[in-house]
């Protein structure tokens, strides 16, 4: 999708908002181009020396017209205001529902957080498309609406407004493709330098190392540089553009006070149809002005509509599946079938022909080398990624008859990269799920041995947690994940190395307690701790992607 289609796009969806401000525009702008012949029959009343009633209503027809292009501007100020928020309540909601459901192949080659800086560019579509719809509408009609009126003065006026029409059209469609390309390259380079300063925020304290320093600044500057190389190019295109701005109002000012003179020596004009053609003229020049103006912020739209185009495009998992296919009160069999898959930048596969069983109750560990692809499985089989042969079948049903949220809101998973997110740590637990009790969460908080901690806390589970965890011990987050997944109440418990940060101790308690007999949920879990295979019953052995024993 052009940035164009993704602007029409805009419009369409707001299009009867869009109609109200184009209408008071025109009526605003009518208005407006009023007002002159109001002020030229005040002028011809004044010249002839006579106060009369005529002229007393003229004066007070025009400061009504004057106050009602300000009534019509302050409802186009509210209707946009609308708009604004609008856009920034879709944009908001538009990158929280599609982060978690982007497929994983299109996420391979990104930066998840990075891609996140793209909804700072919905501050750069408000602002913008709001002037835009106020300032660019109201010149572009002034402009037409001025030229209509100098028309009526003299037919000459309609050859001399179809002259500058044509080269308004002519500047913007020169500049247009190069202004629009140097400001997505220099957008490009904005994000590399703020995911650099990221990158740099994230590892700080790997960076205090002086060497290291010192290669964080390099770098910076290497970005910078290239930033303010891209930045330079757009600016000759802006830089360019008002030169032939210049030029422009030059052109219509002395063409028009020269037609203008011309016509009143000849007499076809008298001197207040002068004065109104010159007001006019003047309220033309500065809309091109402002419609110039316009044109280095419709970049920026365009820019943004882009950046921000490049989440929403990303392909969603597919969402599709049978209705009438559900787990609930179903036990939960899960069978592979000649199951590869290969990661999106490579030619070999990471896992080749698996065939597998998993029956409900199953307790079972995946074991193998480091590249053997026991992560790759898991997820597999926990629908975070799709394999790229074979079929996975979910009750002896093929795994696409089930909705994907259908059935992941009957397991519960932990992957290597889980963290909590900020907020309390009873809602990293419970996700306000309202079903969950406050009577159930203890009851998990002690089976993971929490208590003690949660008690040291002044506010208890209440207790703020920040991003990813700083303030707390990896041991601790670790344990809040797992209350998660058991607070869900899963039928599948999915879990990538899940105690390695807990002492032994406590680890084999947990341990105890999750593949005990009375617990019937399935339980797959990849860890280095022997002590999970002695309590589990089944045992899957991978070596360089195929699956031994």
């Amino acid at each position: 999708m052009t940035p164009i289609q993704r602007f029409k796009n805009l419009l369409r969806v707001d299009k009867k908002d869009i109609y109200q401000i184009i209408l008071y525009s025109i009526l605003a702008g009518i208005i407006s181009l009023s007002l002159p012949l109001g002020i030229q029959s005040i002028v011809n009343f004044l010249q002839a020396g006579k106060v009369s009633t005529s002229w007393v209503v003229l004066v007070i027809i025009v400061v009504a017209g004057v106050a009602m292009v300000g009534t019509f501007r302050i409802m186009q100020y509210r209707i946009t205001e609308n708009l604004q928020q609008k856009i920034f309540v879709r944009s908001s909601f538009e990158f929280a529902y599609r982060f978690p459901k982007i497929k994983f192949s299109k996420l391979y080659n990104y930066s998840p957080p990075e891609l996140a800086n793209r909804f700072f560019d919905t501050l750069n579509v408000q602002k913008g498309f709001a002037k835009l719809l106020l300032d660019i509408s109201g010149a572009a009609l002034q402009i037409i609406f001025g030229i209509l009126l100098l028309s009526f003065y003299h037919t000459f006026f309609i050859f001399f407004g179809i002259l500058l029409i044509a080269l308004l059209y002519l500047i913007f469609k020169v500049n247009f493709n190069n202004g629009l390309k140097t400001s997505l390259e220099e957008s490009n380079y904005k994000y590399k330098v703020a995911h650099w300063l990221q990158e740099i925020a994230r590892n700080h304290l790997s960076f205090k190392n002086n060497q290291l320093f010192n290669h964080s600044l390099d770098k910076n500057d290497e970005l910078v540089n290239s930033y303010l190389e891209h930045r330079e190019s757009h600016f000759t295109i802006l830089r360019r553009q008002f030169i032939q701005l210049t030029g422009f109002k030059v052109l219509i000012t002395a063409g028009l006070l020269i037609i203008g003179g011309i016509l009143v020596l000849s007499q076809q004009m008298n001197i207040g149809q002068f004065v109104a053609a010159e007001i006019i003229i003047l309220t033309i020049v500065t809309a091109v002005e402002k419609l110039f103006s316009g044109i280095e912020l419709f970049y920026d739209v365009l820019t943004s509509l882009e950046k921000i185009g490049k989440v929403v495009d990303m392909d969603l998992e597919d969402q599709n599946g049978a209705s009438d296919y559900s787990l609930a009160g179903d036990d939960l069999s899960i069978e592979g079938e000649r199951l590869s898959y290969r990661f999106p930048d490579q030619e070999n596969l990471i896992l080749k022909n698996i065939s597998l069983k998993i029956e409900q109750g199953d307790k079972i560990i995946i074991e193998g080398e480091n590249g053997s692809g026991k992560t790759t499985l898991i997820r597999l089989l926990s629908r975070v990624i799709e394999p790229t042969g074979g079929t996975i079948f979910i009750n002896n049903t093929n795994y696409k008859k089930y909705p994907i949220d259908e059935y992941r809101s009957n397991i519960g998973t932990i992957t290597i990269n889980d963290n909590v997110f900020e907020g309390t740590i009873i809602e990293n637990m419970t996700c306000k799920n309202p079903n969950i009790d406050i009577k159930q969460v203890n009851k998990v908080v002690e089976v993971l041995r929490l208590t003690p901690y949660i008690k040291s806390l002044p506010n208890g589970l209440d207790t703020i947690v920040h991003s990813e965890g700083k303030q707390l011990n990896s041991s601790v987050v670790q344990k809040i994940l797992l209350a998660r997944c058991i607070l869900s109440n899963p039928k599948i418990l999915y879990l990538e190395e899940p105690l390695e940060k807990v002492d032994e101790s406590s680890a084999h308690e947990i341990i105890d307690y999750l593949t005990a007999e009375d617990k019937t949920w399935t339980l797959v879990v990849i860890s280095k701790n022997e002590y999970w295979k002695q309590k589990c019953n089944k045992r899957f052995l991978l070596e360089e992607g195929e699956l031994k024993a």
